[in-house]
């Protein structure tokens, strides 16, 4: 995982909680030793839990994605794990896929 990312995970597990984020994973280039600083981006694989409101226009992705695009004075690309029922997408991302946050469960015991 490139220092970028390793070095604010702290911080990235944060915003996963503010928004409700049920998984968040690195993939691609920043989980490899191939990142070109001149070149990569860094991508996430984001899950929300299955009654999550985006609010207006995917509103609450999209401020993750930017929060996290500020956090780490980079580029940022966040894709919804929904977009792995393509088969091509789904074994290139297996190649590289971390996971970095799990929300934790929430017991049913009082």
């Amino acid at each position: 995982m490139h220092p970028i990312v390793a070095d604010n995970l702290d911080a990235i597990r944060a915003l996963c909680q503010e928004y409700g984020v049920a998984r968040l994973e690195i993939f691609g280039s920043a989980g490899t030793p191939d990142f070109d600083p001149a070149r990569s981006d860094i991508d996430f694989l984001v899950e929300y839990p299955p009654d999550y409101d985006y609010g207006p226009w995917l509103g609450r992705l999209h401020e993750l994605e930017a929060g996290l695009a500020s956090l780490l004075r980079w580029d940022v690309d966040l894709v919804m794990t929904t977009a792995l029922r393509k088969e091509r997408f789904r074994l290139e991302a297996a190649k590289t896929r971390t996971e970095i946050y799990h929300a934790p469960e929430v017991s049913d015991v009082a």
